[in-house]
């Protein structure tokens, strides 16, 4: 097929069709597609640089398109694009839901809608409604508000009111659920495996009650689902999308999938054919997340999209209602957008809340120097994150402890330089640093890695005076004379450790 065989199927195609780009600056090839139908994009952190650089991206696909959608992946914690270069201000999920205060949880979605709003963002991929049954999750984790279905379903719809009030639509992720799965899906196919009922009363309450909050969006997740469909993954499968989502939930806003490259499906698709079955089994839009590739991959999917209608693989009528949901959602959210902007939120916000979401464990009688009694030494073990969290996003509990505490020295190791637990590493980490000076052990997930466990169970025996950090899932045993978990790496849950550490706030 040739791009001007059939023109309004090349539209339609266009209009389901979410591509991310690079750069900072609004490309030829995405004004031309958006000039041929193309109806919304999606930013990721490469895109943007700061407040003002943004505003002048989306200002300027909005000159091209009015009614054009732009999203973004901002879950305001460890997931954060607006604030990938600095950390974000704002703690995340697990910490949200640890504090368990839904007004709290509303006004930190509000202030991060508010954000948007004044940017030219109109979607947002958030919140994580998943369900964070498995400790070791390896995608989910911090990004869920917690383990319970109640206490995920009461924030999930918090932070949807929240998000939408100021003005941008919200989206419930990742439908039906990938809180149960111990394979991240940008690199592999999970597979789910409790059945139909219990999944009704774990993973569903939380998208059930966003879509009681007025939820605009959801997004499928790449993950095989046994009790609903053995063979097609949630996002390509009909009876996820279209039996239980649209017709047992009822849902009637915008289905978009997740980014059709990552290798749950493209691995075992292709990423056309992912999008196609995708948009056969009822989702209206399809997240290509681009890169460098972004205009080739684009023209690919728009012509396997059009060639599937004319090959009966894809039926026409499904592609027009796609689209057509798409022109519905463009015309809601272009209409908020150009209302007034919400007022501004209270200052430090997320700094409060990441205060009172740090949880501390002090063992009973005995003498740990805590908080802080002279200058520490800090060790943070640093794990290779999931594929979502933009690379180089600043973590960690060193450097908002060298503001407290002049003098503070760190070191940061990953797996490759504690391969084998390293006996003699460990000495010069746990005892020729800190000689004679606390030591802090600051971990993130430790209960995923067996490197890392390694390392801190070595650390702490050889220092069992030692403060334990910990900035991921906590999981497990307490290790150290004095554990905290901040419940999440976000910059603000760096600044709370370390001030309780230093004795600036107390524990709560």
């Amino acid at each position: 097929m040739t791009e001007s065989s059939h023109p309004r199927l090349l539209r339609w195609a266009h209009s389901v069709l979410q591509p991310g780009f690079a750069g900072t600056t609004v490309p030829d090839w995405v004004r031309r597609r958006i000039s041929e139908g193309l109806a919304s994009v999606v930013l990721f952190g490469r895109n943007i640089h700061g407040p003002e650089q943004v505003a002048g991206l989306t200002a300027a696909l909005h000159a091209e398109n009015p009614g054009l959608v732009v999203a973004v992946d901002e879950e305001a914690g460890d997931v954060t694009r607006l604030e990938a270069r600095t950390g974000a201000s704002r703690p995340g999920n697990l910490a949200l839901g640890t504090l368990d205060d839904i007004d709290v949880t509303e006004q930190v979605a509000r202030d991060v809608g508010r954000e948007l709003h004044g940017l030219g963002i109109t979607l947002n991929y958030a919140p994580s409604a998943d369900v964070n049954t498995t400790p070791l999750n390896p995608v989910i984790g911090v990004r869920s508000f917690g383990a319970r279905p109640d206490v995920v379903s009461r924030h999930t719809a918090a932070w949807v009111r929240g998000l939408q009030s100021a003005g941008v639509a919200a989206c419930a992720k990742h439908f039906p659920g990938h809180g149960d799965t111990v394979v991240d899906s940008h690199l592999g196919l999970p597979r789910v495996p409790a059945d139909a009922g219990t999944l009704a009363l774990t993973a569903l309450p939380p998208f059930i009650a966003a879509m009681d909050a007025g939820v605009r969006a959801v997004m499928t997740a790449h993950l095989l689902v046994p009790a609903y469909d053995s063979r097609w993954p949630a996002t390509l499968s009909r009876p996820v999308v279209g039996d239980l989502l649209r017709g047992e939930l009822g849902f009637t806003g915008l289905v978009v999938t997740d980014a059709v490259e990552m290798g749950a499906v493209a691995d075992r698709y292709g990423v056309p054919g992912a999008a196609v079955r995708a948009v056969a089994a009822g989702a209206d839009v399809v997240c290509v997340g681009g890169g460098d590739a972004a205009e080739e991959t684009t023209a690919r999917l728009a012509d396997a999209l059009v060639n599937a209608v004319l090959d009966g693989r894809l039926p026409e009528r499904r592609l027009a209602e796609a689209a057509g949901r798409v022109r519905e959602f463009a015309a809601w959210a272009g209409t908020l957008r150009r209302g007034a902007a919400p007022p501004a939120g209270a200052p430090g916000l997320g700094l409060a809340a990441a205060r009172r979401a740090v949880r501390v464990h002090h063992e009973p009688g005995r003498d740990t120097g805590f908080p802080l009694v002279g200058v520490p030494h800090v060790v943070e073990l640093s794990p290779a994150t999931t594929p979502v969290i933009d690379p180089g996003t600043p973590w960690g509990v060193a450097e908002p402890l060298k503001t407290l505490c002049p003098g503070t020295t760190s070191v940061r190791l990953g797996e490759r330089q504690l391969q084998g637990g390293d006996e003699d590493v460990l000495d010069r980490l746990a005892l020729r640093p800190a000689d004679g000076r606390p030591l802090v052990v600051v971990v993130r997930d430790a209960a995923r890695y067996g490197w890392m466990t390694r390392a801190l169970t070595g650390l702490v025996r050889r220092r069992p005076d030692a403060l334990v950090v910990e900035m991921g899932v906590p999981a497990g045993a307490r290790p150290g004379a004095v554990y905290l978990a901040t419940h999440g790496a976000t910059r603000v849950s760096g600044i709370a450790a370390a001030e309780v550490l230093a004795g600036r706030t107390g524990p709560a």
